[in-house]
């Protein structure tokens, strides 16, 4: 095919629809959609308010990662500082700031969108941004107090040909890291940081204020 390719919106019709499960962050909804054959078919699915990733980039060419406790897995996986918007219609570029700040203690003068993903669109909305944070420096004020799986956080900043590596060889799983630093390297070998999107770019996934 040729030209630039596009993932198209599109919303096929749902003739019912039910919530048989709201949990605190995310809930589970069953929709009958109508299939281009006309039949109708159930179709479930995690609601997820969306997420915000953040690759914190320091002057040595090293990313900022965490290790984390994820235990649907049951693993402690390396990942990049991310969190939800908690928020209906926040700024994410404000919820990958507080995100930066409250797992790394962390600030960054230049922001830049460097992917936006859906995890996983077969079984949930979750829509996601990633975004490249460059210019690093220690916040200030108290750190932010920490509990349950972010209690037992390990912090490191590692090369990212390392996480490259790791990534390819089958070592390091979690889907944002993966995304972001694949994303960083594909950059940095084409047109460049300066050509990415800026922070503010439109996120039609999630729009914001």
């Amino acid at each position: 095919m040729a030209g630039r390719l596009r993932d198209v919106p599109q919303e096929w019709a749902v003739t019912a629809t039910a919530t048989p499960f709201v949990g605190a962050k995310t809930s589970v909804r069953t929709d009958d959609v109508v299939m281009p054959d006309g039949s109708v078919s159930g179709r479930d699915y995690q609601v997820h308010p969306g997420s915000v990733a953040v690759l914190a980039l320091d002057e040595e060419n090293r990313v900022l990662v965490l290790s984390q406790y994820r235990h649907p897995v049951r693993h402690k996986l390396w990942e990049i500082p991310a969190g939800l918007l908690d928020v209906p219609g926040e700024n994410p570029l404000h919820a990958a700031e507080r995100e930066l700040y409250e797992e790394a203690h962390v600030k960054a003068a230049d922001w830049r969108v460097l992917a936006d993903v859906y995890t996983t669109p077969g079984g949930c909305d979750e829509a996601v941004r990633v975004f490249l944070a460059r210019g690093l420096s220690e916040a200030t004020g108290a750190r932010f107090e920490v509990a349950h799986e972010e209690a037992d956080m390990e912090i490191a900043r590692v090369p990212l040909p390392d996480l490259v590596r790791g990534v390819l060889a089958g070592d390091l799983h979690n889907n944002c890291l993966a995304v972001g630093v694949l994303s960083l390297s594909a950059a940095l070998a084409g047109d460049g940081l300066e050509a990415l999107r800026p922070a503010d770019a439109p996120w039609p996934a999630r729009p914001f204020h």
